[in-house]
């Protein structure tokens, strides 16, 4: 089995606004989708020169980028615009399905942290890059 992306599926819901999950599509040529490395622990050092270390719990932000022509921008602008109108935050909720992997990730308490406008305008429409912050992505039974 191959370990390439065109074959992961993303599915978003929005509560409120896409109650069902949308399947999102025509993402960007080399960039798809990408999470920051989450900071899982905090080290404090002593004067005394004893570390000392915990568990701390940490959002996991996660860049989507589409096309220009992406259908799925439509999904973002509908998404950014219902928040513009109420003045407030919805809530978001997904799965990736990683075929290569077989593997499968929960994502939950999502919102919307960026969104451009619209593409930047190049010799062609350039890929537009959606920011959300996620409270949890763990992986999911398959």
């Amino acid at each position: 089995m191959s370990i390439t992306s065109a074959n992961a599926v993303l599915m978003l819901g929005v509560n409120n606004v896409f109650s069902s999950p949308q399947q999102i599509q025509g993402f960007a040529t080399d960039d798809a989708f990408d999470t920051e490395v989450q900071e899982i622990g905090e080290t404090m050092m002593g004067v005394d020169g004893f570390l000392s270390g915990g568990f701390v719990y940490t959002p996991v932000s996660m860049g989507i980028t589409l096309m220009a022509d992406s259908p799925s921008t439509n999904f973002f602008d509908s998404w950014a615009n219902a928040e513009r109108v109420i003045r407030d935050k919805y809530t978001a909720f997904g799965t990736i399905f990683l075929q290569g992997t077989g593997r499968k990730y929960a994502m939950t308490k999502g919102f919307l942290i960026s969104a451009p406008v619209l593409p930047d305008a190049k010799k062609v429409l350039q890929p537009r890059k959606f920011t959300i912050r996620w409270e949890r992505v763990l992986p999911a039974p398959v």
